[in-house]
């Protein structure tokens, strides 16, 4: 295992790439990560480094410190902005989390304490959720008689379903872990002492992938989610038809024909 550290400095990141992961660590532990838009612009390039470097193959978004993932967004910044100004912010960073959610590469929210707020909409946008048994989830803007802005009425309603996020959303009170793997909020929820090792887990099953063919997966899920039933399956179709023209595929089907391991090569 090698690790490669950024050359370019980050202020409100850490960024690393150990071999074929790219890390990426919200790093206001002070301000328990609240997102400025220093942060998110940060956050930004280093999502679009990620993408662009052709050895990562899967991402990972932490927080700093033991005590939070992300608190939210930075409310001394909300208070400076006006109507306009906090329309044309919100949109600017809705297109980031849209952006996370078209990238081909899995990205994993490695969630070590308070997710709330603008934290967890940024962990709704990515595929995966690994959270600590001391994680705390919420959507508690109401309770400052504003609204998520970042994509959380949206899509919190797609995974969790209208009525407990109508409650969440308009209650603003925080849930536990357990409450948000019965929610299906997160994907697995593990002692504080196991997430590292959880998530390495859950990176070495993906890496073990065909990289295109997860690729493909990632676009049929997020795209056919926003169609309807008969254009959800037609795309699904022609997703279909794009993997099995993959070399990936040739590949996993003649080892699957001649009882070998795959050499999958990301073609």
């Amino acid at each position: 295992m090698f690790l490669i550290k950024m050359s370019k400095e980050w202020k409100y990141i850490l960024y690393e790439r150990d071999e074929n992961v790219a890390t990426i660590t919200l790093n206001r532990p002070k301000a328990l990560n609240a997102l400025n838009t220093a942060l998110l612009a940060e956050l930004r390039a280093a999502l679009e480094e990620a993408e662009a470097d052709v050895e990562v193959r899967a991402i990972v978004i932490t927080g700093a410190g033991e005590k939070a993932f992300c608190a939210g967004a930075d409310i001394v910044e909300l208070l400076e902005k006006s109507s306009i100004e906090a329309s044309e912010w919100s949109r600017w960073v809705q297109a980031i989390t849209t952006d996370m959610e078209k990238m081909r590469k899995p990205i994993i929210a490695k969630i070590n304490g308070f997710c709330l707020g603008g934290g967890l909409e940024f962990a709704m946008a990515c595929d995966f959720r690994i959270a600590s048994e001391k994680a705390i989830f919420g959507q508690p803007e109401i309770n400052l008689a504003i609204i998520p802005g970042s994509g959380g009425t949206q899509r919190l309603t797609r995974l969790i379903g209208k009525t407990k996020a109508m409650e969440m959303l308009m209650c603003g009170e925080h849930i536990n872990a357990e409450e948000a793997f019965r929610l299906t909020l997160v994907n697995k929820v593990v002692p504080p002492d196991k997430l590292d090792g959880e998530v390495n887990e859950l990176i070495k099953k993906l890496l073990s992938k065909s990289p295109v063919t997860l690729g493909i997966i990632k676009d049929a899920v997020n795209r056919g989610i926003e169609m309807n039933l008969e254009h959800a399956l037609y795309y699904e179709a022609e997703c279909f038809g794009s993997a099995l023209a993959t070399e990936d595929a040739r590949e996993g089907l003649k080892a699957f024909l001649e009882k070998r391991k795959y050499e999958f090569k990301g073609k």
